[in-house]
């Protein structure tokens, strides 16, 4: 994970830190269920408690973060069935979302996805830790996404706040494989193969969802009584 204090934050301090959390969500450097000191933000990101603590209300809108009297703001711990519905969900908008972004590609476009796809490559060479790939990972799959639509992409984040994952499935023993799925999903961009782009996205999706299945240390593992979702 890049320290937050490392970049100049944008004009809303609270969003900034939003983002930055969600990040570290992501990546499993926060994890499900682990209590979140707000100070301890605060100095990571250099920035004063307030930002902070209204972030994290935001985040506990979004179903990132759950509140309890007593003990304050936690990682939410998702239930195997909701981990199994998100990755469903994803397979779906992610494909259609690719596919439309094929159909709406700028040269400017793709050279900023195969810049992000470089990004992997090189980190992945240099030996980077697992949290910041999966950094990059978000970064790669962004870039497609933002050149679909507003709307596709409102949807797309949605569905990755609601994931709160265990850890970041982009250790040495599963990055290599997850970016031959990216190396096709580029191929398909550059082709323009709107089709080919739409199907290998959703079965790269699935192929996250069947790393985390086979494996216990990466699944979610939340009670169903500890979840819900309410309404936003």
């Amino acid at each position: 994970m890049t320290n937050g204090s490392s970049a100049s934050p944008p004009q809303s301090r609270t969003a900034w830190v939003a983002d930055r959390i969600r990040e570290e969500v992501a990546s499993g450097a926060l994890r499900p269920g682990e209590l979140i000191k707000q100070t301890v933000l605060a100095k990571r990101y250099g920035v004063s408690p307030t930002p902070v603590r209204e972030a994290l209300r935001i985040l506990e809108a979004d179903g990132v973060i759950d509140y309890a009297t007593h003990r304050g703001a936690t990682v939410r711990e998702m239930t195997p069935d909701t981990a199994a519905d998100l990755y469903r969900l994803r397979a779906a908008v992610e494909a259609v979302a690719a596919s439309a972004a094929v159909e709406r590609m700028t040269p400017e476009g793709l050279r900023t996805v195969e810049a992000r796809h470089a990004d992997i490559e090189r980190a992945m060479r240099d030996g980077t830790a697992p949290a910041e790939l999966s950094r990059l990972n978000k970064r790669f799959h962004f870039a497609i996404y933002e050149m679909s639509s507003p709307l596709m992409l409102q949807y797309v984040e949605a569905l990755w706040v609601r994931f709160t994952p265990p850890a970041t499935i982009w250790s040495t023993e599963h990055a290599d494989a997850l970016q031959r799925d990216h190396d096709g999903i580029l191929q398909a961009l550059r082709d323009g193969d709107a089709e080919a782009a739409g199907r290998l996205t959703a079965e790269h999706v699935r192929h996250a969802a069947a790393i985390r299945d086979q494996h216990p240390e990466l699944r979610a593992s939340g009670s169903q009584d500890r979840e819900d979702l309410g309404a936003t």
